[in-house]
């Protein structure tokens, strides 16, 4: 079986997923829908080559208990089929794990050694893995191997690729599972309600575009910059359009799979009893994976987190990580 989160994975287009407080949402099956987070807004598009029941590509996205914490995954496993859509529970598996922590680097190292121990079977993956904590407006990305996330800043109107600073890059990141990485180099940016965040597989870059040349990464900027983006819901459509008739119909040959997100500026703005039964949530959900066996959802014991989901003032004393 096919991948999934819950049996709303497979939701009609544009009904978008609503997602409740320690939900983890997504899979490898085709999805063209919203998202709607306490912190962020979301659209996913994924369609499977020759619209196979499940593809390559994996999405995921998770809700901490709060609401606050907002964590999205975009990868490319290697191979298709069972194999595939068993990945994609294990990836599910760990998204859940660490879906009440801020910090992603635990996540990453988790996720590499998973792949580290599919290598034999020549199983890899590249990935984007982002983290939102909506007080302070932070996004935490890793990219493994992955084409480079672009970026709309509202301000400047005007967009770019995210990706770490040269000068303060120690080291490039492999693909999942090619080498064993202790810690995944990461970088922190801060996004404002209005800006966009396009993540996207490589299918995207790799298509022709209509004169025997790949479209490549500024290609795809190049299109993306042409595009109206004051409504982010027809955003990837558009987006999708363009690309095909830039590259005639090579973007079929492969699973294409687009995540677009914006901060909404909603989650500090919870009411109080939702943020006092928040610790009630994390003691359930591990008390019913104990019975269960599953994957413990952990917080992270800090002040910001901790003390942040009762008191939001404390949320502002996140201080993200020398990476």
């Amino acid at each position: 079986m096919p991948a999934t989160a819950d049996d709303k994975t497979t939701a009609a287009a544009n009904q978008p997923q609503v997602m409740q407080c320690m939900e983890v949402w997504g899979g490898n099956q085709a999805v063209d829908s919203g998202v709607v987070m306490a912190g962020l807004d979301a659209w996913v598009y994924c369609k499977p080559y020759r619209d196979a029941e499940g593809g390559g590509d994996v999405y995921y996205v998770s809700s901490c208990a709060t609401g606050r914490i907002n964590r999205l995954l975009v990868a490319d496993v290697s191979g298709h089929g069972a194999d595939v859509a068993q990945t994609a529970i294990q990836l599910r598996t760990l998204m859940r794990r660490h879906v009440n922590q801020i910090d992603q680097t635990g996540f990453i190292r988790t996720m590499n050694q998973q792949f580290a121990a599919l290598a034999q079977a020549g199983c890899f993956a590249t990935a984007i893995s982002s983290t939102f904590f909506a007080p302070t407006n932070h996004l935490s990305l890793c990219n493994a191997g992955h084409p480079p996330p672009l970026v709309y800043r509202a301000v400047e109107k005007k967009w770019s690729f995210l990706h770490q600073d040269r000068a303060t890059r120690t080291a490039d990141n492999f693909p999942l599972g090619i080498v064993d990485l202790s810690d995944y180099a990461q970088f922190d940016v801060k996004l404002k309600v209005g800006d966009l965040v396009l993540c996207y597989t490589d299918s995207l870059v790799e298509c022709g575009d209509g004169k025997g040349d790949m479209l490549g990464q500024q290609g795809l900027l190049d299109v993306v910059s042409s595009l109206d983006v004051s409504t982010p819901a027809a955003f990837i459509p558009s987006l999708l359009r363009a690309i095909e008739t830039k590259a005639c119909a090579e973007l079929r040959g492969d699973d294409v799979t687009v995540l677009l997100f914006r901060p909404n500026g909603l989650a500090p703005t919870k009411p109080l009893g939702e943020r006092l039964i928040a610790p009630f949530r994390v003691l359930r959900e591990i008390v019913r994976a104990m019975r269960t066996g599953d994957a413990m959802p952990w917080p992270e014991f800090t002040l910001a987190n901790m003390g942040g989901a009762m008191i939001t003032p404390l949320s502002r004393l996140f201080r993200p990580k020398p990476h």
